[in-house]
């Protein structure tokens, strides 16, 4: 997937690759003024050409941000996979990093799952004043 060049300017308006691509008109342009992408080329009354390399590009911004890539990281992912020669060694210490960040998250996620079955475990289903979850959740604790 090549990086946007603006010198390639094809026939897309921004509502069509909104609708092709499942991103917002308002994110788009977000990644323009961001460098995510570069801005297109655009009429003289103003309105912005997008080729169908933008679709390819979006969709790749897209599925990365679904995987809780960081926009940094999708920058720079975007960058290499434009390169005629990406560094496979870059692009793998990024995806490394992604996913220590991951396994951290779910290491998270199963403690807290833990805390959270065992307290909900101990409520009582009548209307007892003592509540478990309230207590957890007052007092910070952990169970």
């Amino acid at each position: 997937m090549p990086a946007i060049t603006s010198a390639r300017a094809g026939s897309l308006a921004i509502g069509e690759l909104s609708r092709l691509t499942g991103v917002h008109i308002e994110t788009i342009r977000y990644y323009e003024r961001v460098g995510m992408l570069i801005a297109p080329s655009r009429t003289a009354g103003g309105r912005r050409l997008y080729d169908r390399g933008y679709v390819r590009t979006l969709a790749f911004i897209r599925r990365a941000r679904e995987l809780g890539f960081t926009l940094e990281e999708i920058r720079v992912l975007v960058e290499l996979s434009g390169s005629e020669r990406p560094s496979c060694a870059e692009v793998r210490k990024i995806a490394s990093h992604h996913l220590e960040d991951v396994r951290r998250k779910l290491a998270d996620l199963t403690r807290l799952e833990a805390i959270l079955a065992e307290t909900v475990a101990r409520c009582v289903r009548n209307a007892s004043p003592v509540c478990p979850v309230l207590d957890m959740l007052s007092n910070g604790s952990d169970a």
